[in-house]
């Protein structure tokens, strides 16, 4: 988990709210975040994807300010999937969330380009404020 600023809570976005991909391959665990999210209106979820390959297109079709991105999914995993969406808008920023605090996991997600990484069992308390901190940095 990457440290979030207390003062964060203040951000709001100038350009109207932050638009979020959810990429994980679990339904109930994306209808959760996205359920987070939308509580918030600093916050708009534009799509949710299930692989990395669906979020490779959808991150290059919707242009979404940030990407939750989980590490391990089917037919493309999170890395590689941060590994191409970096090579073609290296301005994404890219928060990695994973079951998993591995050092192996976030030292493979930061050399793919990842802006952040934050464990699933953190969601419910620091998602917003990670996110918010991703864009005023």
């Amino acid at each position: 988990y990457f440290p979030v600023n207390p003062l964060v809570a203040a951000i709001q976005p100038e350009d109207g709210p932050v638009r979020v991909l959810v990429v994980d391959d679990e339904p109930l665990f994306v209808e959760m975040v996205e359920a987070l999210l939308t509580r918030d209106s600093r916050i708009e979820v534009v799509g949710s994807a299930t692989n990395g390959r669906e979020a490779v297109a959808l991150a290059l079709s919707l242009m979404p300010d940030v990407i939750l991105m989980d590490i391990s999914m089917p037919v493309m995993d999170g890395v590689e999937a941060v590994r191409v969406i970096r090579k073609r808008d290296p301005d994404t920023f890219i928060l990695m969330l994973t079951g998993s605090s591995f050092s192996v996991d976030i030292d493979r997600s930061r050399q793919a380009g990842a802006s952040g990484f934050l464990t699933k069992d953190r969601i419910g308390s620091h998602l917003v404020e990670s996110i918010l901190e991703l864009m005023g940095s």
